[in-house]
């Protein structure tokens, strides 16, 4: 006799915002009929948090006191002890997609769903059929997605600047000396650096005058996640996307877009908590045929907006 669990969610798309009710169905196959103690399922949200490898050393004293934040946490009985017959039954359930109480240090409210490298914020329904203590119990799990609600567009803040040797901070350069650069000028701009989350970021770049031959303009986009407490803090940029805008010796004088589409999952609103942020830069990377390597730097703002 084999028994299955499933759970389906009425909207197709499994994203939902704060103050909705989740609606689906807990779905039970079996090929007999199957006792059970009773059926049960548990709502949770978490912010799961790490530290980089490169400070543990430095933070080993409280390196395991990052626990998960907890979100939201609402369990349900679905059926009491019982029989369910042979075939396909299905268990209809609605639950209320609120967080625990007002926003607080200690409980930020319902957050975005985001996966990070650091900082991952999740939102799964469980299930669970408890059986006599001869059989184990059965037990299923599905994700969703939370999303803030979209609020009015704010203001654009666009950005331009010139990137030369004499712009370039140290370590800017990459591998090789800021010396060793041969004489350019680069134009970028970014249309704005308050970003809607649902449309790209658009700009251009331009290359007035190199010296050197290019081999490669790229536009990247990073996360920077901040996580720690009272006894210190970790601060680590990774890279989300790379998109190369110009490949090879880009011609003289010439706009080339920019273009970047934000991803799902790998983006959510810039954050700011008590135990971790989320932020978000871009990097413009111009790289010359022997490989030097310099970037300009952009932060940017992240929001849900209409």
């Amino acid at each position: 006799m084999s028994t299955t669990l499933s759970i389906r969610l009425k909207r197709a798309s499994k994203i939902y915002h704060e103050g909705e009710i989740i609606v689906g169905v807990v779905v039970v196959e079996s090929s007999a009929d199957v006792r059970h103690e009773g059926l049960a399922l548990l709502l949770e949200g978490a912010a799961a948090l790490q530290l980089s490898n490169k400070n543990t050393g430095i933070f080993d004293a409280f390196s395991n006191n990052l626990k998960p934040i907890n979100l939201i946490n609402t369990a349900i009985e679905l059926a009491p002890a019982g029989k369910i017959p042979a075939g396909v039954t299905e268990i209809p359930f609605e639950m209320p997609l609120q967080a625990r109480g007002p926003p607080s240090p200690g409980c930020p409210g319902l957050l975005e769903t985001y996966h990070g490298v650091f900082v991952n914020i999740t939102y799964t329904l469980k299930c669970s059929m408890k059986r006599s203590f001869l059989n184990k119990p059965l037990n299923t799990t599905c994700q969703f997605f939370v999303q803030y609600r979209p609020q009015e567009a704010p203001p654009l803040k666009p950005v331009r600047c010139e990137i030369t040797p004499a712009t370039i901070r140290a370590g800017d350069a990459g591998a090789g000396s800021a010396r060793n650069i041969p004489p350019f000028q680069v134009y970028a701009e970014i249309d704005s650096t308050v970003c809607a989350l649902d449309k790209p970021i658009t700009g251009k770049i331009r290359v007035d005058s190199c010296s050197a031959r290019i081999k490669s303009l790229e536009l990247q986009l990073v996360r920077v996640e901040t996580v720690g407490g009272a006894e210190g803090y970790s601060r680590d940029a990774t890279e989300i996307q790379n998109i190369q805008v110009g490949c090879g010796d880009t011609r003289r004088a010439r706009d080339l877009p920019l273009h970047l589409v934000l991803p799902r999952l790998f983006t959510c609103p810039t954050t700011t908590t008590v135990y971790f942020k989320i932020e978000f830069e871009l990097n413009i990377a111009v790289i010359f045929e022997d490989d030097h390597l310099v970037t300009e730097n952009f932060p940017i703002l992240l929001l849900r907006s209409k």
